[in-house]
């Protein structure tokens, strides 16, 4: 038998929470500031192209991501959960140092855009192995009847982080001149994230190896080979694939864009929209722990799929009142709704998700999943939008991709495995898939 889990669950969940708020942090802060780093790190004669480097630049993070989850989704699989969490985030810690602290255009010349990209380059690869990995850690850590419940703490790491970011970038832009912004204010939000990185690396170093995986570990001599087992999983990481695109989308249309959409289409002032998002942001970070736990009740797929097919009942209606009649209320309510919705499908989703693979593989095969659909329907979403509202000439138009993200999502809901009261899932699961 494999020693019993010691670490004290509280320390656990903020191991998985603090990491996962750190990488999705590095990327909203740098979106919020894309203007500034355009301007003192990619200077031009054209104010476009200086942004459009910029963005290409934020772009090259989500490219690097499937490299880095799979690359450590292998790694957590054979060397632990435990060992690519500390992986994961002592990279983070780098990453946005190197934000933080690079000398600009004007300092160093084209050194400075180059320390930008290999940043963003050390972001996105490893971003890609902290979902899989902290997802993996913390269902396995669980008890049985509350691995809903533990799970769901990995998305409220998300919404915390985008949150935060808000916050920040909507202080400092009130706060500070554009002087004092272009200076050093700018910074500010990066030195932040590099206080949190210590913390969370001190946390991932006193947390013990899941028994799951110490158990899947002496119990593979003689079994399939990793390869293999990922083979006769394709069904089951499609139907990951598509739920994470759902999510996605959602995550940067309701979250990230809606921002944008308030100010360009609904001519708002950006603090109103700022102050509306961060109040359904609230919404969702409170709502996520709770449909997690009743999922572990009910079941993770009826809890999933009643949030997206309301989501593709509420989102035109809403988005055509807003349009019609826009002001701060109706896209207050708008938000309030949106983000609802959002969380009560991300309380289930990372546990959903991780109970469709053996122990052996399943931050393998979790980090292939997840990363492929973020970087194709997350780095690009804006993109998407934006030629939406251009095609369509309907300003709307953002909410045809959120009723196709949750179409999406209620297709691969069908493919998925019930498994929220497999008691033993984790602890006794069959390593070999066929040996049953």
């Amino acid at each position: 038998m494999s020693s019993p889990q010691v670490t004290p669950k509280p320390l656990q969940i903020a191991a998985a929470v603090i990491g996962n708020a750190l990488e999705w942090y590095d990327f909203i802060v740098f979106g919020f500031f894309t203007v500034i780093i355009a301007r003192l790190f990619f200077p031009s004669d054209s104010q476009y192209a200086s942004l459009l480097l910029t963005t290409a630049t934020f772009g090259v993070g989500f490219f690097m991501r499937p490299v880095g989850g799979i690359l450590l989704g292998i790694y957590a699989d054979r060397r632990g959960r435990k060992a690519a969490l500390l992986m994961v985030i002592a990279l983070m810690t780098v990453a946005i140092a190197m934000i933080a602290c690079a000398p600009t255009y004007a300092a160093i010349g084209v050194a400075a855009p180059f320390i930008i990209v290999i940043a963003r380059l050390l972001q996105g690869f490893s971003a890609g192995g902290e979902f899989a990995s902290a997802t993996a850690f913390l269902t396995e850590s669980a008890p049985a009847q509350r691995r809903g419940l533990y799970g769901s703490w990995q998305m409220v790491g998300q919404g915390l982080a985008v949150l935060i970011g808000a916050v920040l970038g909507t202080l400092l832009t009130r706060w500070l001149t554009p002087q004092a912004l272009d200076g050093w204010g700018w910074r500010i939000p990066f030195l932040f994230g590099l206080i949190i990185g210590p913390l969370g690396l001190y946390i991932r170093r006193n947390l013990d190896e899941t028994s799951a995986f110490l158990q899947s570990r002496r119990s593979s001599a003689g079994q399939q080979s990793s390869g293999s087992i990922l083979a006769s999983h394709v069904r089951e990481m499609l139907a990951c694939l598509g739920m994470v695109v759902s999510g996605t989308i959602s995550f940067y249309v309701i979250l990230i864009y809606i921002p944008t959409f308030a100010r360009t289409q609904l001519h708002l002032p950006l603090d109103q929209a700022f102050l509306a998002q961060s109040i359904g942001l609230a919404c969702e970070i409170v709502l996520i722990p709770i449909f997690g736990w009743v999922s572990d009740l009910i079941g993770r797929k009826p809890v999933m799929i009643a949030a997206l097919v309301l989501d593709l009942a509420v989102t035109y209606p809403l988005f055509s009142w807003v349009s019609a009649s826009p002001s701060f209320g109706a896209l207050l309510i708008m938000q309030i709704i949106l983000c609802s919705l959002f969380g009560v499908f991300n309380g289930p989703i990372s546990t959903a998700l991780a109970e469709q693979f053996p122990t052996r593989v399943r931050s393998t095969a979790l980090a292939i999943s997840y990363n492929i659909a973020v970087m194709l329907f997350g780095g690009f979403a804006q993109f998407f939008v934006t030629w939406l509202i251009e095609a369509t000439g309907a300003p709307i138009a953002p909410a045809y991709y959120l009723m196709f993200g949750a179409a999406v999502g209620l297709l691969a809901a069908l493919f998925l495995r019930e498994r929220a009261h497999d008691a033993q899932l984790l602890v006794t699961e069959i390593v070999e898939p066929t040996a049953a």
